[in-house]
């Protein structure tokens, strides 16, 4: 049974802020592990486009939850609760600290504080709105979205159609807002926790996000699309920088102007991670460029 003078070390923060090379110098200063929650960074199948941590990264320590699993295999935030959790307890075996990392909220979420119970929906409700998405597009579904559930709208991924038909099937079956029952659940953990988020001026993180896809696409990321156009329909593979380049391929945009949209989809999806992490006041932020040491000596103070 794992005790309460084991923590977990959460790290969080906007896409391209350094997240990864935080988490693996504080698993190195802890002789310790990494989980990640980054639900973009499960499938085997995805690497350049989900920056997946390099081979010298991967090697420095041990990480759990990168490429452990196929695009085939459907994987939602529920399965990956229950999963972390058991990787957890037994990884507290061996250290006093782990260290997860990822810029999905939902998922961090779900390994801090517990998965929200959401009420049962009639399967008709999401065959509606699967049939709408497959006529019509997503578009009239995210504006339906924003008309029942606006702080859904600002927080969730609009490009994602999984999760705006998760939301807009409760806000229809229950006729309340997805966001009411957020937060509800307060799940009894075995171990205690600190959040550690990275912050950069706005100009900075977009910078950042622009040269990170300059990067990916001189790695590779038009190929490895490619090999995955055939499977375009799958759910992982609803994710910025491989739809934009899915729809180059089609020919309806050009290649310059499919990498001008990864940039600009790819700063909304920030902007909305920021969104989501403001709403926890327990975060201790620090900016991406502070020493190593003070937030070490920040995280001593707190366990």
């Amino acid at each position: 049974m794992t005790s309460k003078n084991k923590t977990l070390i959460s790290i969080i923060g906007p896409t391209a802020i350094g997240k990864t090379s935080l988490s693996i110098l504080l698993a190195k200063h802890f002789s310790t592990e990494v989980i990640s929650c980054d639900s973009r960074q499960f499938f085997k199948e995805m690497t350049i486009g989900t920056a997946v941590p390099s081979r010298e990264e991967l090697a420095t320590v041990p990480h759990h939850f990168i490429q452990d699993r196929s695009i085939f295999n459907d994987y939602n935030v529920g399965s990956f609760e229950k999963d972390a959790l058991q990787t957890l307890g037994k990884l507290f075996q061996k250290h006093d600290i782990v260290v997860m990392v990822g810029g999905s909220g939902l998922y961090a979420q779900a390994v801090l504080k517990g998965f929200d119970d959401f009420p049962e929906v009639a399967p008709s409700v999401r065959v509606g709105l699967k049939h709408i998405l497959e006529t019509e597009g997503i578009i009239p579904l995210q504006q339906q979205l924003k008309e029942l559930d606006l702080q859904t709208y600002k927080t969730i991924a609009l490009d994602n159609p999984q999760r705006v038909i998760r939301a807009l099937e409760i806000c229809i079956a229950t006729k309340l807002p997805y966001s009411s029952f957020i937060g509800k659940a307060i799940g009894k953990r075995n171990f205690n926790s600190i959040t550690i988020g990275l912050h950069a001026d706005r100009q900075k993180i977009y910078d950042r996000i622009n040269y990170r896809v300059d990067l990916m696409i001189a790695q590779g990321l038009l190929e490895e699309a490619k090999l995955l156009y055939a499977h375009r329909n799958l759910n992982a593979l609803q994710t910025v920088g491989y739809k934009e380049l899915f729809t180059f391929f089609d020919g309806e945009i050009t290649k310059e102007f499919a990498i001008e949209e990864i940039k600009k989809n790819t700063r909304r999806f920030a902007k909305r991670q920021l969104t989501w992490f403001r709403k926890d006041t327990d975060i201790l932020w620090f900016d991406f460029e502070e020493d190593l040491e003070n937030i070490i000596k920040s995280i001593k103070a707190v366990i």
